[in-house]
C-alpha cells in the first residue's frame, strides 16, 4: 500500500513560489486572528462603556458637575465620553462669552460633536479595512499558487515517457494546499469584518442618538440663559 503524503510534506516539497504564497497566506491569517481578537475585545468594551455612561448620564447628575469630573482626562476617556466632553466644552466656551447668540452656540456645539463622532467612527473601524482586504483577496492569492503549482506539474510531464496519476498527484495536491490556505485565511476575516461592521454601525447609531439628545438639552439651556439673565 503506497504511503500517503502529509500536508507538511506537501508544503515542504512545493515549489518556491508556492511556498511563498503559502507563507504570505499564513502570515495574513495570523495577523487577521490577532486583529479579530483585538476588535472583539475593543468593541465589546465600547458597548459596556456606552451602557454605563448612559446609566450615569440619565441618573439626574448635574451636567456641569459631570463635565468637571471628565474635563482634563482626555487620555482616559472612552468614545461616548469624548463626544459629551467635546460638545459640552464648546457649549461652555461659547456661553461664557458676553452677548453669545444661542443659535451660534448650538452651531458650534453641533460642529464639535460632529468632529468627535467622525473621530470615534474612525477609531471603531480600525483594522476593518485590513480584514476586508484579506477576506476578498486571499482566495485569489491561494488560487494563484494553485494554478502555478498545477502548471509546474503538467510541465514536468513533458520529461516523462509515461505519465501516471501517481507522478502527477503530489504536485497537484501541494498546489491545492495553497487554495485551502487561502480559504482558511479569508473565511474568518470575512466573518469578522461583517460582524464587526454591524457592531460599529450599532455603536455609531447609539453615539448619534446621544449626540442628538445632548443637543436638545443644550439647546434648551442656551435659549433659557438670556431669559434668565433678563
Amino acid at each position: 500500500m503506497p504511503e500517503q503524503l502529509s500536508v507538511f510534506e506537501l508544503i515542504v516539497n512545493a515549489s518556491l513560489l508556492v511556498q511563498l504564497v503559502m507563507a504570505l497566506l499564513a502570515l495574513a491569517s495570523l495577523v487577521s486572528w490577532v486583529m479579530i481578537f483585538q476588535r472583539w475585545v475593543f468593541l465589546r468594551r465600547a458597548s459596556i462603556e456606552v451602557e454605563d455612561f448612559e446609566a450615569h448620564f440619565w441618573s439626574g447628575i448635574d451636567l456641569r458637575q459631570f463635565y468637571g469630573e471628565l474635563e482634563g482626562e482626555d487620555a482616559t476617556l472612552n468614545g461616548i465620553e469624548r463626544i459629551f466632553v467635546s460638545g459640552f466644552r464648546e457649549f461652555t466656551r461659547l456661553t461664557d462669552q458676553s452677548g453669545a447668540d444661542a443659535d451660534a452656540v448650538m452651531q458650534g456645539v453641533q460642529r464639535a460633536m460632529r468632529i468627535a463622532l467622525n473621530r470615534e467612527e474612525a477609531r471603531l473601524e480600525t483594522h476593518l479595512p485590513f480584514l476586508a482586504t484579506v477576506g476578498s483577496t486571499s482566495p485569489y492569492v491561494g488560487l494563484f499558487g494553485t494554478v502555478w503549482g498545477i502548471m509546474n506539474s503538467f510541465r514536468s510531464l513533458a520529461n516523462m515517457s509515461q505519465a501516471t496519476l501517481a507522478s502527477v498527484a503530489p504536485g497537484i495536491s501541494e498546489a491545492l494546499v495553497a487554495t485551502a490556505m487561502g480559504l482558511f485565511a479569508a473565511i474568518p476575516a470575512v466573518i469578522g469584518y461583517n460582524r464587526f461592521s454591524a457592531r460599529v454601525e450599532s455603536l455609531m447609531k447609539g453615539y448619534e442618538a446621544f449626540a442628538d439628545e445632548l443637543t436638545t438639552i443644550l439647546h434648551r439651556a442656551a435659549h433659557a440663559t438670556p431669559a434668565q439673565s433678563e
